[in-house]
C-alpha cells in the first residue's frame, strides 16, 4: 500500500493500539495533523493550550493506564517546550513516545526558520531517539520507538521527522508489534537462592520499595512477600500505592519528609530489601549514616542502579514481579513478632500530627482521603502540598498517584490530571496544588473546560513558594527572598472565567461539605484553600544530618 510519511504514522500509532494523542499542532507537522483529522474516529486528539502541557498529560496518561503516552509537537520553540515534560517522565521512567516535526532535509543544520536540533537537546533525557532521513525507515522506526518505550526501565523516546518526509511517499505493510517480554535472563536461580538465606538468617529485615514496584505492576506479589517474610515496608514517594498504605506493615514514606517510623526503623535493620528503588539523595540523606548495620539485598531491572548510590551485599538485575513471584515460589513462611511491634511501638509513639488551629492542608488531605474510594486518581504539583497529600492520604494501589519525583516539575499536576481523567474517564481524578506550581501551567484550564473534564483542582493557597520559604525560614534566618507571592489574583473567579466551577474554603468546617460538593461536579471545578504561609512540612531531615535525625513538627 502507498502511503505518505504522515499516513505512516498514523498507521503505525494505529498498529500500536494507541486511542489517544496529546499535542499542538504546526506547520512542520501539519501533513501528520491532516492524517490525524482522517483518522480521528480511531485516534482521538486532545488539543492542550501548551505543548507542554501535551507533555505533561501524556506522561498522566501513562502513568495511569500503563500504556505508552504519545504526545505530537511541531519544530522549533514547539519540540523545545516539550522538554521538560520528557525530563520529568525520563526521571521517572514513564513510557512515552514523542513526535516532533522538523523542517525539510535539505534545510537541516542551516538556522531555518523554527530549526531545533531536538534530538540532541534530548538525547541526555530518552532513552533514545532518532532523526528520520529515510521514508523507508519510517514505519520500523515508529515500532522500534515503542519497543524501547516499554522494554526493560521503560522512559520516553523521541521520533524527529523532517517535513518532507512526512510529504513523501512509499510501500507501507501492516506488522503485529513486538511482544515486550519481561527481562528474566539474569534472574538465576543460585541468585534467588542467594536472597533467601539473607532473608531467612536476618531477624529484623525491612522492605524498601520505590516506582519499579508500580511499573512493573509487582504489587500483588509484594503483598504477598512481605506477608510471607514478616517484615515492615516503606516507600519513596514514586512507590506510594506500590504497598497499600493501610496495611499493618506499611509504615509511611521514607526519606526527608519520612515518618519517625520509616527512618528509625530502617536505621535499625539487619537487612534492606530494596526492591525497585534507586537510593535517591531524598531518601538517603547522609549516605555514611544510612542503616549502618544493614545489608543490602537490590532488586531492580536497571542494572546501572545497582551500587550507584549505596553499595548492595547482593542483588538480583531483573524484572520485579517475576523476581517476587520466584521468591515467593521458594520463601519459608516466617513469623518476626518481635520485630514488627518493635516498628508499629515507633508507629504508635510518633504519628503524623500537625497544629490544630485553623485551616491546615493536612486536614483537607485527610478529609479527601476519607471521603473518596478507591475509584480515585491524585495528581499533585511539586512542594509542600505534594509531601502533605504523600503523608496523608492513603494510597492503597498503584496508579493511584500521579508526581513529578525524580525532576520535581513544578507545573507538572495540572496537564498530569488530564491525561490521567483523559484515559480514565469513569475515575475521579483530583489534582492537588500549590499557588506557586498553579500559576506555571494554569492555562491548560482551557483544555479541561474544552473536553469537559470533571477534574478536581484542590488550590492549597500560601501566598508563597512554601518549601523554599520553609528552608528560609529554618536554614536562612527568615530572609524570604522572591518566596512571599502576595497575588492579587482571584482564583475562583479565574476559574469561573475560564468556564469552570469556582469554590471556596476559608474554614475548617466548610472541608467536607465543599470537598462533596466538587466531587459532585459533571466537570472541571477549582477549590481554592487558603491556609497561613508558615505552614511547614514536618518531620524534615535537616541537609546531610541522618535520616533518623528528625526534625519534628514545632
Amino acid at each position: 500500500m502507498l502511503l505518505t510519511g504522515a499516513d505512516i504514522v498514523v498507521e503505525c500509532l494505529k498498529e500500536q493500539k494507541v486511542d489517544t494523542v496529546f499535542g499542538y499542532p504546526g506547520g512542520n507537522v501539519i501533513h501528520i495533523y491532516d492524517s490525524l483529522y482522517k483518522n480521528k474516529k480511531y485516534i482521538k486528539h486532545i488539543l492542550t493550550a501548551h505543548e507542554q502541557g501535551a507533555s505533561h498529560a501524556a506522561d498522566g496518561y501513562a502513568r495511569s493506564t500503563g500504556k505508552v503516552g504519545v504526545c505530537i509537537a511541531t519544530s522549533g520553540p514547539g519540540a523545545t517546550n516539550l522538554v521538560t515534560g520528557i525530563a520529568t517522565a525520563y526521571m521517572d521512567s514513564v513510557p512515552m513516545v514523542i513526535i516532533t516535526g522538523n523542517v525539510p532535509l535539505s534545510l537541516l543544520g542551516k538556522d531555518s526558520f523554527q530549526e531545533v536540533d531536538i534530538a540532541g537537546v534530548t538525547a541526555p533525557i530518552t532513552k533514545h531517539n532518532y532523526i528520520v532521513k529515510d521514508i523507508n525507515k519510517l514505519a520500523d522506526t515508529i515500532r522500534e520507538a515503542f519497543y524501547i518505550a516499554s522494554e526493560g526501565r521503560q522512559g520516553p523516546v523521541l521520533i524527529d521527522i523532517p517535513k518532507d518526509i512526512a510529504m513523501t511517499t512509499t510501500d507501507y505493510e501492516y506488522a503485529e508489534p513486538k511482544l515486550v517480554e519481561r527481562c528474566i535472563k539474569n534472574i538465576t536461580e543460585e541468585a534467588i537462592e542467594n536472597a533467601l538465606e539473607l532473608i531467612n538468617k536476618s531477624k529484623q529485615p525491612f522492605i524498601y520499595i520505590g516506582g519499579g514496584v508500580v511499573r512493573s505492576e509487582a504489587s500483588k506479589e509484594l503483598l504477598e512477600f512481605a506477608e510471607n517474610i514478616d517484615a515492615p515496608v516503606t516507600s519513596s514517594l514514586m512507590g506510594l500505592g506500590g504497598f497499600p498504605s493501610s496495611h499493618e506493615l506499611f509504615t509511611g514514606m521514607i526519606g526527608m519528609h519520612g515518618t519517625k517510623a520509616s527512618n528509625k526503623g530502617i536505621n535499625k535493620s539487619d537487612l534492606i530489601i530494596a526492591i525497585g528503588a534507586r537510593f535517591s539523595d531524598r531518601v538517603v540523606s547522609k549516605v555514611e549514616k544510612f542503616a549502618p548495620n544493614a545489608k543490602i539485598l537490590h532488586i531492580d531491572i536497571d542494572p546501572a542502579e545497582i551500587n550507584k548510590n549505596v553499595v548492595s551485599y547482593h542483588y538480583i538485575v531483573g524484572d520485579i514481579r517475576e523476581v517476587l513471584k520466584q521468591l515467593n515460589n521458594n520463601i519459608i513462611k516466617q513469623d518476626r513478632k518481635q520485630w514488627v511491634n518493635k516498628i508499629k511501638g515507633y508507629k504508635d509513639k510518633y504519628p503524623l500530627r500537625y497544629p490544630d488551629n485553623g485551616l491546615k492542608a493536612q486536614y483537607i488531605i485527610e478529609k479527601l482521603n476519607d471521603i473518596t474510594d478507591e475509584n480515585t486518581i491524585v495528581a499533585t504539583e511539586v512542594g509542600q502540598h505534594q509531601m502533605w497529600t504523600a503523608q496523608y492520604y492513603n494510597f492503597n494501589s498503584p496508579k493511584e498517584f500521579l508526581t513529578s519525583g525524580g525532576l520535581g516539575t513544578m507545573g507538572f499536576g495540572l496537564g498530569a490530571a488530564i491525561g490521567a481523567q483523559v484515559g480514565n474517564p469513569t475515575k475521579t481524578v483530583i489534582n492537588i496544588a500549590g499557588d506557586g506550581c498553579f500559576k506555571m501551567n494554569l492555562i491548560e484550564l482551557a483544555t479541561a473546560v474544552n473536553y469537559n473534564l470533571p477534574i478536581i483542582i484542590i488550590l492549597i493557597n500560601n501566598n508563597s513558594l512554601g518549601m523554599v520559604r520553609q528552608w528560609q525560614s529554618l536554614f536562612f534566618d527568615g530572609r524570604y527572598s522572591e518566596t512571599t507571592l502576595n497575588h492579587a489574583t482571584n482564583f475562583v473567579g479565574l476559574a469561573e472565567n475560564f468556564g469552570m466551577r469556582g469554590l471556596e474554603i476559608s474554614r475548617k468546617e466548610q472541608v467536607e461539605e465543599v470537598l462533596q460538593e466538587a466531587i459532585n461536579c459533571k466537570g472541571p471545578v477549582l477549590v481554592h484553600c487558603r491556609i497561613h504561609e508558615d505552614d511547614k512540612v514536618f518531620p524534615m531531615v535537616a541537609p546531610g544530618e541522618a535520616i533518623d535525625s528528625l526534625i519534628m513538627e514545632g
